[in-house]
């Protein structure tokens, strides 16, 4: 029989200061202390979770910006921690395997007790190009671990049971071209295409799927000329920031998202293309 909804009370109105308190999060790609996933990383912890930190060094050290100190990232994710008993993990592991996806899965389960939040923030990057120099490796490269691997990790933490959450990271590939990055917007705009399917799927354990496309942050990989260029195309004449993408996904995280699933949602600041 229907019944009305309960009537909010003033105290469920109050926002709780540590909305993620006794969660816990994987978070994938949080390698370097300018990045997306290490402001992700924080902005969990501040929230009150406990957080396993995904890292692989090699691939930024293969990039233009190099690699970073991991004990530093990880040690800077541990002083955001605000709940008394929550912690911090960490592994480093190349998504391109097929079983690193579950050998992580599994990893921050054993070193944190379970796991209700999982946000796919690694992405290869470099080594791409125009159709024209395509080749099946590059294609392949990006694809297993910017897709396979986000979706391998996505099947391992449903296998958990639920409830949960699962963010992925997309980028702008659905909303203008993105020259000499084919195999990279191909391997992100699947990851968008997927996004209604898997939240169907999962909807009934209680796991909302949504990803999220940060638009241009700056992450101190463009060079002088491109990062002057894409700051001109911003209403403010700056770029984003890593948490500017980070608050929206902690706030997916919450039980104040629990509503929203099956989203791709931009987050760009008002970036004119």
């Amino acid at each position: 029989m229907w019944a009305p909804a309960r009537r909010l009370t003033e105290a469920d109105l109050r926002r709780d200061p540590l909305p993620l308190l006794g969660k816990v999060a994987l978070v994938t790609g949080a390698s370097r202390r300018t990045g997306i996933g290490y402001a992700i990383s924080r902005r969990l912890a501040a929230y009150g979770a406990s957080v396993f930190v995904h890292h692989f060094s090699p691939h930024d050290a293969a990039q233009p910006w190099g690699a970073d100190e991991v004990t530093a990232v990880v040690d800077g994710v541990r002083s955001a921690l605000a709940a008394p008993d929550a912690r911090v993990a960490d592994s480093s592991a190349d998504l391109a395997d097929p079983s690193a996806p579950a050998q992580l899965v599994a990893a921050a389960v054993a070193e944190l007790g379970g796991l209700d939040i999982l946000v796919c923030n690694h992405a290869r990057s470099g080594s791409d190009g125009p159709l024209s120099s395509m080749t099946a490796a590059v294609l392949d490269g990006h694809w297993t671990v910017n897709t396979r691997a986000s979706i391998l990790l996505a099947r391992e933490f449903a296998a958990l049971g639920g409830p949960g959450r699962v963010i992925f990271m997309t980028s702008g590939q659905n909303i203008g071209p993105m020259p000499d990055e084919v195999a990279y917007a191909a391997s992100k705009g699947a990851l968008w295409s997927i996004t209604a399917t898997l939240a169907d799927e999962l909807a009934d354990q209680g796991i909302t799927v949504n990803t999220v496309n940060p638009g241009p942050v700056d992450t101190g990989y463009a060079p002088p000329d491109a990062h002057a260029a894409v700051a001109a195309r911003f209403p403010g004449g700056s770029w984003g920031a890593p948490d500017d993408p980070a608050r929206l996904i902690a706030w997916l995280a919450t039980d104040e998202a629990r509503w929203i699933t099956g989203q791709v949602i931009n987050s760009e600041g008002g970036f004119r293309r």
